[in-house]
Order: structure tokens, then sequence, then C-alpha cells
């Protein structure tokens, strides 16, 4: 397959998710609105209403019912996608386990959002990282073009039969869903071919073989099953990367689990998620010009959590700041846990731990030097002056 045509458009985060739902054309899609990711939804129901796809909208009164109008739509045979952000995902958790138990590869769009209280409407990660033990995919995206080709690639991965896990493409809320960028389009042709036919699983709507869901697993065999889910989890990896790699042939975009950005002679380095990463890259740029010598990992693939290659790829680095849109209170930071656990079979990076970025404070370049100034000075004396801080506090 050769490199596709694609179309250059101007557009939001929520647009290019919108259109890519568009171009995969679900069988069901069950919503309930809430800011930031509400604009999702406004595209997607216009693509209904103009019959620009086929699939049957289900307006829900409930985030709950959403998810669990998905896990009934998908259970019975159907392609399935929703959209949420923060207190809405909270009030699916109970779902969340549901559909991941039930081996049942849903699309979620997650426009990432802080939890109340207080009330925040602005974008963190704390409703991504509070679902990241419910057993499904999770992939994380800098920009529109990020989110809009992860969502295309999302049910490849998750339907993929050593798999059949659900998958949440999460992006910043505001920062990339409301902000307007550049980017390409792929053909629906080229999308329609790439997705393919949704072959379901043991559907209930097969009425000629009829089955049931929801039997009572105890002692027995809960662990049985448990297991057999985390094994379908470790499937994961190899299927993104082949999926990714195929993308990569259509599309001339190449994703990996993580990308790296002038690590591999890194002495200082810096871990962030999402859209960080871009001013982070500016920065890296900046002081890469005056001879220091510092790197980004931008994780992609957050569940499941790729161990070895992260350790493999960070473990050069003499000191290592993990900055963290969200925080596990009174533990670590939740991204800086797994680089923790990453790296422990490396005896080597100093590491240390920052909070940024909650309820959407704006993280601005100044900060992002003032991280590498200080990931600079451990490097150099191997002492942290707090192992776990938060940025740009009022005084």
């Amino acid at each position: 397959m050769g490199i596709t045509s694609t179309k250059t458009v101007a557009v939001t985060g929520n647009q290019a998710v919108a259109e890519a739902l568009r171009q995969l054309n679900p069988d069901v899609m069950p919503a309930y609105p809430i800011t930031p990711s509400t604009g999702i939804m406004e595209s997607f129901t216009s693509f209904v209403s103009n019959g620009k796809v086929d699939t049957e909208m289900i307006l829900v009164e409930s985030e709950h019912s959403a998810m669990s109008a998905a896990i009934g739509a998908a259970a019975a045979g159907g392609r399935v996608a929703t959209a949420t952000s923060a207190q809405g995902l909270a009030l699916m958790w109970e779902m969340l386990h549901i559909a991941s138990g039930y081996r049942l590869p849903i699309l979620m769009a997650l426009v990432n959002r802080a939890l109340s209280a207080p009330l925040n409407i602005h974008g963190d990660h704390s409703d991504g990282m509070g679902m990241r033990d419910c057993g499904w995919i999770q992939l994380f995206c800098e920009n529109a073009q990020e989110a809009y080709d992860n969502t295309i690639m999302g049910y490849r991965i998750a339907e993929h039969p050593s798999v059949r896990l659900p998958i949440a493409v999460n992006m910043d809320g505001f920062i990339i869903s409301h902000s307007i960028e550049s980017m390409q389009y792929i053909t629906d042709e080229d999308v329609k071919k790439f997705v393919g036919e949704y072959i379901a699983k043991d559907p209930l709507l097969d009425i000629d073989n009829p089955k049931s869901i929801g039997a009572l697993v105890l002692t027995d065999y809960y662990m049985e099953h448990k297991r057999a889910q985390h094994e379908a989890m470790l499937n994961v990896k190899k299927v993104v990367q082949d999926v990714s790699a195929e993308f990569a042939k259509l599309t001339g975009r190449k994703y990996e689990l993580f990308e790296t950005y002038r690590l591999e002679d890194a002495e200082v380095a810096i871990v962030a998620l999402n859209s960080a990463a871009g001013t982070i890259k500016d920065e890296v740029d900046r002081y890469r010009e005056k001879g220091v010598k510092v790197g980004l990992l931008k994780p992609r693939m957050f569940r499941p959590f790729p161990y070895a290659e992260i350790g493999a790829a960070l473990k050069g680095a003499k000191a290592i700041c993990i900055m963290d849109r969200a925080d596990s209170y009174g533990g670590m930071g939740p991204l800086f846990m797994e680089i923790a656990s990453a790296l422990a079979p490396n005896k080597g990076p100093v590491l240390f731990n920052k909070i940024y970025g909650l309820g959407g404070r704006d993280l601005m370049p100044l900060d992002v030097d003032q991280v590498i100034e200080e990931t600079i000075e451990v490097a150099k004396t191997g002492k942290v002056r707090m192992l776990k801080d938060y940025m740009t506090l009022r005084s």
C-alpha cells in the first residue's frame, strides 16, 4: 500500500476526532455531553443528521448510561464509540471495568479535564490517570494530528483477535480539543480499507448460536479470567507496533510506543505526556544550541506500559525529571511511578517528580527552562532538592 493522498485542513482537535469517527462510521454511538468533549458529539450528530454516517446515535441521560449502552451494543455485535471527559469518565467508572472484563473493543475519545472538586473545566490528566487500572488500552496524543491518527488506528488495535479490549484515545482539554491547527486528513476510501469490516466475536444477536453473558464467576475461575485479560493486554504492544507500521506506510507518519526527541546522547532528560511535549521540544532545542545535552521522552502508549523499552531508552541519562499533569495524593505522580518501575533494573539515573498544569494552568517556556536547569544541577550533584514538587504555585 503506497502513501495515500491527503487533505490539509485547519481544525480543532475535537473536529479532527469527529472527522475520524465519521470516516470510521461506527454502528452505535451513545453519548452524554460534557465540556470539553462536547464538540466531538456536536460535530458527529450533524453527520448523523445530514446522512453522512449511518450510525445509531443514542442520547442518554448520563455518562454511566452512555457506557452501559456502549457495552450492550458492543456485546450485541456492533462497532461502538463514545466520548467523554472528567466527571463523565468518573461516572462511567463502574462500567469501564465491565467493558474490559467482557473484552469489548469499544473506542472512546477522552478529552482530558481536571476532576472536581473544586469545579474546573480545563485540562489535566486526572481523569485519564484515574482509569489506568480499568483494563483499557490508553494512547496519549500531543496534538490534533496525533488524536486523529490514533483514533483511526484505535479499532485496528482494540479489535485484533489477540487483544479484544476497549481503547481510550487521550488529548488535552482546550489545549488540543479547542485549538485550531493545520493537519492532514486521510481519504475516506483509504480509512475504510485500513480499518476493515468489523468481525464480531460471540455476538448476543447471533440468534442461531444463543449464548449468555455476565455469568457469575466466584473463587473457582475469577483469577483465571483476570489472568487471561492481563495476557490480552500484554499482546497489545506488538499489535500497536504492527498497526502503526502499516499506518506509516499509508500516511508517512510514523508512531512508536513512545517518542524520543534528541534523547540518544542526552545526559539530562524530561518525560512528559501530551501537549506539553511541544513546548518542551522547543526548549530542548534552545538548550542544545547552548551545548546542553538534554532530551525528551513522550509516552504514547500508557496502558499497557512499555517498561523494558522505556527503561532502555532512559537508562543512559544522569538525571531525569518526570512531569505529571495529575497527582496521586499521598504518593508520587502516576507517570513518575511508571518511569521509576521501568528504570528499577537499571542503576543510574536520578529521578525526581514535578506536578504541573493542574486545572489547565499553562506550562510556559520559562517553566520548562527552570525544570531543565534543575535537572542539570541534579545531574551534576546527584542530589535532589525535592523528590516531588508542585510547579508555578502562587506564593
